[in-house]
């Protein structure tokens, strides 16, 4: 590919270096993008949102594409991208969120809707957590990462990513539960044996 320069000039080759890493950077993106969106999602944007923090982070990815290419582990890398974007996104703003005390009504078994309900009561669940229990569940449990890669994702140690895990997963549980949470009362305790 050859770029016009002005009028009178000869046309200059691109280089072909460039060339592959443009066409590197195409198919990482084609590959990754809805899953990257989909994890921005769950780390708490709008769709809308999403889309923005994962063009910002890949654009950011674009500049530096050679070191990405150096990385260990691309996927964490971008990963550790879109997670420093989003939550440099969080520090400006206010997300206007409102909490309620009135939840929908369950669905009915054989819903139509009970998948929807479903993914809404686990963004509902995630959103009770902080920021770094989250981040954590949506690298691990969305995208699939190692608990290796979200280290390097995350820029801590694989213990710390560990023990994240750990109480997210803890302080998820009462809100994805089925059933109601058992006495901590010993005296109600009993009433339940």
């Amino acid at each position: 590919m050859t770029h016009p320069g002005a009028p009178g000039d000869a046309l200059v080759p691109e280089p072909a270096g460039r060339r592959r890493d443009d066409v590197e950077f195409s198919d990482f993106v084609a590959t990754r993008w809805a899953r990257l969106v989909r994890a921005a999602v769950l780390l708490g944007c709008t769709p809308h949102e999403a889309e923005d923090v994962v063009q910002t982070a890949l654009t950011r990815c674009l500049v530096k594409w050679r070191q990405v290419q150096r990385a260990d582990d691309r996927d964490a890398y971008v990963y550790r991208v879109v997670v420093n974007t989003f939550t440099d996104g969080r520090r400006r703003r206010w997300t206007g969120e409102r909490p309620t005390e009135v939840l929908p009504d369950a669905a009915a078994p054989g819903d139509a809707t009970a998948a929807v309900d479903e993914r809404d009561r686990v963004v509902r669940a995630l959103a009770q957590l902080g920021g770094d229990a989250r981040t954590a569940v949506v690298l691990r449990y969305y995208a699939h990462l190692t608990e290796q890669q979200m280290a390097v994702a995350l820029g801590v140690a694989p213990g710390t990513v560990k023990s994240r895990l750990s109480r997210a997963l803890r302080d998820l549980a009462p809100h994805l539960s089925d059933t109601p949470e058992t006495p901590t009362d010993p005296a109600d305790a009993e009433e339940h044996r």
